[in-house]
C-alpha cells in the first residue's frame, strides 16, 4: 500500500514539474477549445429542451380526466418519437438546408457532420451540425407537443400519428425555414430569437385547427351553451409540469445564443426568468377579480403564456420591457381563454391562449421595444418603435405573425378535413364515455382507482 502511494507521488510530483510547453503541440488550440465549449453549451442546453417533454406530459395529464391520463402522457413519448425521425428524415432539410426563400432542397435524410455543406444557414456558428441537429430537432417536437395538446380526451391515436408526421415535415419546417433557414422573413430582419412564432405560434395554430374540427369534448357544453367546468384530475402534476417547463425554457432561450463565451446568453436567461414571474403574477390578479378567488390553473397558464412571449424578445429588450411583456401575456391569456370558452372552442390547456395569443403577442413586441444596442449584438433586425426604429421593424413582426398564422391554418385545416372525410378525427362517444386509456390501449393509467369507480357506478345502477 505503502508503495503504491509513493509511486503516486512521484507522478504527481513529475507531471507538476513538466514543462507546459511540452503538451502544447499535442492539445487543443484555442479555436478547437472554443468550438469544444460551444458543442458543450448548446448539447447541455439540447438536453434541458427534450427533458421539457416530462413537462408537457405532466402539465397535459394532470390537465385532463383521470380516464384519458395514460394517453394523454403516453401519447408525449409517441409525438417525440415521430418528431425525432420525421425531422432526421425531412425536416431539418426543409428547414435549414440550402434551397430557395420558402424551403430548403438539400440535407435530406441527414448524414451526420459530413453535410455540412448543405446547411449554410447554420454556419454563422461553430458547433458541430450533429449538436445543431439535436438542438433543432427539440424545437420541432415541443411544436408538434403543443398541436397534440388541443386535441385532447378526443381525437383518435391514428390522427396524432398522422398529423404529427405531415406537421413534422411539411407544416413546422416551412416555417422554420423562413424566419430561421435564410427564407423571406430572415431576409427582411424578423426577429425570432427563440421560436415565438416559429415553434409557439406554429403549433397553437394547428392545434386550435384540430379542436375546431374536433368539436367540443361530450358534456364541455350545455344546453343553454355555456361552458361547463371539466377539471383536471390532478393539479399537483400540472404545478411539477409547469415547473418542469419553466426549468427547460433555460436551454430554450439562453440555449439560442449557442455559446457561453461573452455572457450574452445570461442576459437571454434574466429577461426569461422574470417575464414568467411576472406572467404567472398578472394570470394570478386577473382570475382572482375575474373569479373572486384566485385559480392556480390560471396562474400556471400565466407563466407559460409569459415565458412564450419573451422567447421570441428574450435577446432584443431590456429587463423592464421583459417584464412588461411577460405582465401582459399573463392577464391576456387569461382573458382570451375566457372568451374563447364562452365562444364555443374547447381547447383543454388552452392550447391557443397560451402559445397562439401569447406567441402573437411576443413577436409583437420585439417591434416596440427592441433596443438598439441589443439589435447590433444579435445581428437581425432594426429597433423597436419606442426606440427610434419608426414602424420597420413591428410591420415586419406582423407580416411575419399574420403569414405564419394563414400558411399554417390553411395547410392544417386541408391536412385534417381529408383525414376527418376519410378516416374520421374522433373516438366514438362511446370510447370517449369510457376514456381512451381503456379505448385506445386496453388498460388505465390508473387501473385500481378506475375500478373502483367503475364499481362504484355500476352499484349505483343496480339500486
Amino acid at each position: 500500500m505503502k508503495k503504491k502511494w509513493l509511486m503516486m507521488l512521484l507522478a504527481m510530483v513529475t507531471l507538476m514539474a513538466y514543462p507546459v510547453s511540452a503538451f502544447a503541440a499535442e492539445g487543443p488550440t484555442s479555436p478547437e477549445l472554443q468550438i469544444g465549449l460551444d458543442t458543450a453549451f448548446t448539447f447541455l442546453a439540447f438536453i434541458l429542451v427534450f427533458f421539457m417533454q416530462a413537462g408537457f406530459a405532466m402539465l397535459e395529464a394532470g390537465s385532463v380526466r383521470m380516464k384519458n391520463a395514460g394517453h394523454v402522457a403516453g401519447k408525449t413519448v409517441l409525438t417525440l418519437a415521430i418528431a425525432s425521425l420525421c425531422f432526421w428524415a425531412v425536416g431539418f432539410g426543409l428547414g435549414f438546408g440550402n434551397g430557395n426563400n420558402f424551403f430548403g432542397t438539400e440535407g435530406f435524410l441527414y448524414g451526420g457532420d459530413t453535410a455540412a455543406a448543405s446547411f449554410e444557414s447554420l454556419a454563422f456558428s461553430g458547433v458541430t451540425l450533429n449538436v445543431k441537429f439535436l438542438f433543432q430537432m427539440a424545437f420541432a417536437a415541443v411544436s408538434l407537443a403543443i398541436v397534440s395538446g388541443g386535441m385532447a380526451e378526443r381525437a383518435k391515436l391514428s390522427v396524432y400519428i398522422i398529423f404529427g408526421i405531415l406537421f413534422s415535415i411539411v407544416i413546422y419546417p416551412v416555417v422554420a425555414h423562413w424566419v430561421w433557414g435564410g427564407g423571406w422573413l430572415a431576409e427582411l430582419g424578423m426577429q425570432d430569437y427563440a421560436g415565438s412564432t416559429v415553434v409557439h405560434l406554429t403549433g397553437a395554430t394547428a392545434a386550435v385547427v384540430a379542436t375546431i374540427l374536433l368539436k367540443p369534448r361530450l358534456g364541455k357544453f350545455n344546453k343553454e351553451g355555456k361552458p361547463v367546468i371539466i377539471p383536471g384530475h390532478n393539479q399537483v402534476f400540472t404545478v411539477l409540469g409547469v415547473i418542469i417547463l419553466w426549468f427547460g425554457w433555460f436551454g430554450f432561450n439562453p440555449g439560442s445564443a449557442l455559446s457561453p463565451l461573452g455572457g450574452f446568453f445570461g442576459h437571454v436567461a434574466v429577461t426569461t426568468n422574470i417575464a414568467a414571474a411576472a406572467g404567472g403574477l398578472a394570470a394570478l390578479i386577473a382570475s382572482w377579480l375575474y373569479f373572486g378567488k384566485s385559480d392556480i390553473p390560471a396562474m400556471l397558464n400565466g407563466v407559460l403564456a409569459a415565458l412564450v412571449a419573451i422567447t421570441g424578445a428574450c435577446a432584443f429588450v431590456e429587463p423592464w420591457a421583459a417584464i412588461l411583456i411577460g405582465f401582459i401575456a399573463g392577464a391576456f391569456t387569461f382573458m382570451t381563454s375566457q372568451w374563447l370558452e364562452r365562444a364555443g372552442l374547447d381547447d383543454p390547456i388552452y392550447a391557443f391562449s397560451v402559445h397562439g395569443i401569447a406567441g402573437m403577442w411576443g413577436a409583437v413586441s420585439t417591434g416596440l421595444f427592441a433596443t438598439p444596442e441589443l439589435v447590433e449584438i444579435v445581428g437581425v433586425g432594426k429597433a423597436g418603435l419606442l426606440y427610434g426604429g419608426g414602424f420597420h421593424q413591428l410591420g415586419v413582426q406582423i407580416l411575419g405573425v399574420v403569414g405564419t398564422f394563414i400558411f399554417v391554418a390553411v395547410l392544417s385545416f386541408i391536412i385534417l378535413y381529408v383525414m376527418k372525410m376519410v378516416i374520421g378525427l374522433r373516438v366514438t362517444e362511446e370510447e370517449e364515455l369510457m376514456g381512451l386509456d381503456i379505448s385506445e390501449h386496453g388498460t388505465y393509467g390508473y387501473p385500481e382507482q378506475m375500478k373502483l369507480i367503475a364499481d362504484s357506478e355500476s352499484k349505483s345502477l343496480n339500486k
